[in-house]
């Protein structure tokens, strides 16, 4: 298994940076995108690495933010076969909230008819290598950086939110932005027995530039620490800060940056 990751908030290789995320990942029967970004830096960074986009055949769509599904039209004109896997609550609107401003952050609903997207409800298994699985329990160390996000219903709960796990000789759990909680999600993800987890917190809030508390912190690496046979790598939302001190407090935390590569 070899995991690139093509969109990233930070880069310290050849590629462009973009807020937003999306990891290419080669399966012995796979070739998937997990997240597309907002934009055309998906595809311009892959063609610096030599990645033909049009011949991926799953995307998974972690949830229905614009800066891990913007760049579904661009994918759709390129690519006219793979399977999109996505919550069906993805494609309603969603909200950034600053002050008394609210700001439209979801992905285009105009899309979720078209016949390669295949709308979900709750867990799916695709095949023997690869799951989707969400969470309903969120009440473990919650991130407030989520309190600035809304539905149309009012605070987004993250019903949008789906984590991919992919089984090959090792098991390796996925989230875009761990709205539900990284301690959550690990618990829901620990019947499959993974060895690796790889996405981004959401312990960083990109309007305000605040970082969550160190208590916050102090009790997620508590958490954590009971998978001392995991491998950690955190990206995206969870922030420089929260990172650093994060891997002060574990060995096994480690950061992908737009351009890093994992071979599992």
């Amino acid at each position: 298994m070899r995991i690139t990751s093509l969109v990233e908030n930070t880069t310290k290789s050849e590629l462009k940076t973009k807020h937003g995320l999306s990891l290419y990942i080669e399966t012995k029967s796979h070739k998937i995108l997990f997240d597309l970004g907002s934009d055309s830096t998906l595809f311009e960074n892959a063609m610096k690495r030599n990645i033909d986009i049009s011949k991926v055949d799953t995307v998974i769509i972690s949830h229905g933010h614009f800066d891990h599904g913007g760049a579904l039209q661009k994918f759709l004109d390129i690519n006219s076969v793979a399977n999109i896997y996505v919550q069906k609550e993805a494609f309603e609107p969603h909200y950034s909230k600053t002050l008394f401003l609210k700001i439209p952050v979801g992905i285009d609903s105009k899309l979720k008819s078209n016949r390669q997207i295949k709308l979900l409800n709750g867990n799916y298994k695709i095949d023997e290598e690869l799951s989707l699985f969400t969470v309903s329990k969120t009440n473990k160390f919650y991130s407030p950086a989520n309190n600035a996000l809304y539905d149309k219903k009012g605070k987004d709960t993250f019903v949008h939110e789906q984590n991919l796990i992919i089984s090959e000789n090792k098991v390796v759990v996925i989230m875009g932005c761990g709205h539900a909680g990284v301690v959550n999600i690990m618990e829901e993800a620990k019947k499959y027995q993974p060895h690796f987890c790889i996405g981004g917190f959401h312990l960083f809030n990109p309007l305000t530039k605040k970082t969550v508390s160190k208590e916050l912190l102090n009790s997620i690496a508590m958490e954590l620490q009971r998978y001392k046979d995991i491998e950690f790598y955190t990206c995206h939302c969870t922030g420089e800060k929260a990172y650093h001190y994060l891997s002060q407090q574990m060995d096994n935390m480690n950061y992908m940056s737009c351009g890093n590569v994992i071979e599992i």
